[in-house]
């Protein structure tokens, strides 16, 4: 999969007449994925490349920069979830005052028409564009009859009777239930990232961990849950069963919200490298123990408690 970060003086390599689905696609979850389905049916039937159009910082970042973290996936994990998809060309472009200032016709002319050169748009039904978000899917199906480009206009998906969203996701989340969260998803949360250095703590209590930031994103409900670990790069490349704590660790008095990843039955360095950590089952809430023993007698349980959870 190719990755473009503008809509400005592409290669005609990079303006390829792309069938493209547009929007923000923060989850990437199944209502997005039956716009990218959508998009997918225009770029085989017109022998097209499949596109997305999505934007990097997401809007509500730059509207709203003091609010609290909301994306359940950063940048890197959305790309890898297109590129799963079968996506051809990302066209991440950079969200800023000057796009966001654009009318809903600008947007049109300056970035779908001019810009990305694109075929085809396949957008959701509550999709807004433009300055205010005043632009409506009837305005962009208009607007294609008219410069000469195909609009699909996808419906919404429901779960439970209720739309598939962002926000219900992040509420799974938030109470403990990952794998609600995933019928929704269509896939695991992940939480993808560098594994960055800790103070070594996991490996003088015989659990060694990998640790990752979840700055910037949505905390699911602090914890211990089983997960599968995906090593993205470096010699220790492949899937691995194993348990993570998601917290502040209150056994160490810590108040910086962190991610540690137990991977069982492995032994390496994997500073510096990439994990994408999927959350399948929650186990239980992160606790205070009397003594570090006590604390590793709770992790061997947790460990038992996960591994019967993957079998």
């Amino acid at each position: 999969m190719r990755i473009v970060r503008s809509y400005h003086g592409l290669r005609p390599d990079e303006r390829v007449g792309a069938a493209a689905a547009i929007g923000n696609f923060d989850g990437v979850h199944r209502g997005h994925q039956a716009v990218i389905s959508a998009a997918r049916t225009e770029a085989r039937g017109t022998v097209a490349p499949l596109g997305i159009v999505t934007f990097e910082p997401h809007p509500r970042e730059v509207f709203a920069p003091g609010a609290a973290p909301f994306r359940l996936m950063n940048a890197e994990a959305r790309a890898h979830r297109f590129e799963k998809l079968g996506v051809d060309i990302l066209y991440e472009i950079p969200f800023d005052a000057a796009l966001a200032g654009l009318s809903p016709e600008a947007f049109i002319g300056d970035v779908i028409v001019d810009g990305l050169g694109l075929s085809h748009v396949v957008i959701g039904e509550d999709f807004r564009f433009g300055k205010g978000r005043a632009g409506t899917a009837e305005d962009l199906r208009r607007a294609g009859e008219r410069l000469g480009f195909g609009v699909t206009v996808a419906p919404l998906l429901e779960f439970d009777g209720l739309d598939v969203s962002s926000t219900r996701i992040r509420t799974a989340l938030t109470e403990g239930r990952p794998r609600d969260a995933a019928e929704m998803l269509g896939h695991f949360h992940r939480i993808e990232g560098e594994v960055i250095r800790g103070d070594a703590r996991g490996r003088d209590l015989g659990y060694p961990t990998a640790n990752m930031s979840i700055t910037g994103l949505h905390p699911p409900r602090f914890g211990v849950y089983a997960v599968s670990v995906d090593v993205l790069s470096g010699p220790h490349a492949g899937r691995y069963d194993g348990v993570a704590s998601l917290g502040v660790r209150p056994m160490f008095g810590q108040n910086l919200p962190n991610f540690e990843t137990h991977i069982f039955d492995f032994s390496g360095d994997l500073y510096g490298t990439h994990l994408s950590v999927a959350l399948v089952a929650f186990l239980r809430d992160e606790a205070r123990f009397e003594s570090l023993d006590a604390l590793v007698v709770q992790m061997d349980a947790d460990s038992a408690a996960a591994r019967q959870v993957l079998a």
